[in-house]
């Protein structure tokens, strides 16, 4: 179980897989290398899974997202949570469709009458929203349902397989029939157990470089066995190999070479970035101890209501709270956390370059989100706060 790398290097490795030191040129291929881009509905700033590949790509536009969509390359499931998937993983969203359609539950109870019924207007009429089934009083009364129902009824065909998202409309998903949506050359044959043990396995390897058991199993229910069990016919077999670091055990493809370099740059990072969104894991890696704060109430917040983590090269060193006044242009920067220790003392070469590399960030992410300049309101840091403030 000797590691091959140092705690460092296994950092690069982590940051290299996770696709931040080198950019792509398409959509396809960012969320290919990550297995998946998370979809979050707040929009105080630009969504979570635009600003995922804004980290990722040269350039990186919106519109590009709904091309990929056009083009078939990516479809919209559940990973750990909602997600856009690569379209050649298609047949492995069939292990949870098949669990659904079998009388699993995901959000709630399906009630059948209206399932057959939706599902018998998008057969008749082609593509539909959500908001395509709402109701007048009157209509309610003669038999019809209600907005809540038919939307619960559109997830529970789109979580067991039945329905597919063709695009979106101003966020509102655009459901039509599966057979309509994927290309005929998809494999759609459901993987075994075993399969999709292995899946998540190599996928998880891919992304992030190394994992252990508990990271590859995040969020994922009723599969631990299997997964155990392939894990260590992986290993026997020489396409996994492992090591020890802080007294977790992780796993990684051996022969997996270090390319890139880290360079001295600042990311701005979403809460569902692919690398932060496992909290614990962070912590034990990075040494960050991160929460969001949307769901927490206003007056326990310490940080803010949407605050970024701040990763300078391979190292956090703090976080920032956002929101694009989009009438106004104007990007606030509503409380920006430096953590302590984040600079070397007596240092100014290395601070400079921080406030450089930083003040390049956020002109890059307020142009991201459409806002012409930005504003720090308040800061922890006096000298961060004034260079900011110049």
């Amino acid at each position: 179980m000797t590691s091959p790398y140092s705690a460092k290097e296994w950092l690069q490795l982590n940051l290299q897989q996770q696709g931040l030191l080198q950019p792509v040129r398409a959509v396809a291929n960012a969320i290919s290398q990550l297995s998946y881009v998370q979809i979050d509905s707040i929009n105080v700033v630009e969504r979570s899974h635009h600003h995922v590949l804004f980290n990722r790509l040269a350039e990186y536009q919106p519109s590009q997202l709904d091309q990929s969509m056009a083009n078939k390359e990516i479809f919209e499931y559940w990973s750990h949570a909602a997600a856009y998937l690569p379209i050649q993983d298609y047949r492995f969203s069939l292990f949870n469709k098949a669990r659904i359609k079998q009388g699993g539950k995901h959000w709630f109870e399906p009630e059948h009458k209206i399932i057959r019924e939706v599902k018998a207007r998008i057969a008749a009429e082609g593509p539909l929203k959500a908001s395509d089934f709402s109701h007048d009083t009157k209509a309610h009364k003669s038999g019809w349902w209600d907005w809540k129902p038919a939307k619960r009824a559109l997830e529970q065909l789109f979580m067991q397989g039945e329905l597919m998202v063709l695009q979106r409309e101003k966020f509102q998903k655009v459901y039509d029939l599966t057979e309509q949506v994927l290309p005929a050359h998809i494999n759609s044959q459901a993987p075994t157990e075993s399969e999709f043990a292995r899946y998540l396995i190599k996928r998880y390897i891919q992304a992030h470089g190394f994992g252990s058991q508990q990271q590859i199993l995040y969020l994922r229910k009723n599969i631990k066995p299997v997964l155990v069990k392939t894990l260590n016919e992986m290993c026997l077999a020489g396409e996994l190999a492992q090591f020890t670091q802080a007294q977790v055990r992780y796993f990684y493809q051996p022969g997996q070479q270090l390319l890139s370099v880290i360079p001295k740059r600042v990311w701005l990072l979403n809460p569902f970035d692919n690398l932060v969104i496992q909290r614990q894991r962070l912590k034990q890696l990075f040494g960050f101890d991160y929460q969001i704060e949307v769901y927490v109430p206003a007056a326990k917040r310490q940080h803010g209501y949407y605050s970024l983590p701040i990763l300078w090269a391979d190292k956090f060193v703090g976080r920032v709270d956002v929101k694009a006044e989009r009438k106004s242009g104007v990007l606030l920067l509503q409380n920006l956390v430096i953590e302590e220790g984040a600079f070397t003392q007596n240092c100014s070469s290395e601070f400079d370059e921080f406030i450089y590399q930083l003040k390049l960030a956020v002109n890059q992410y307020s142009a991201f989100n459409g806002c012409q300049t930005w504003q720090l309101i308040k800061s922890n840091h006096r000298a961060v706060e004034t260079e900011l403030s110049l």
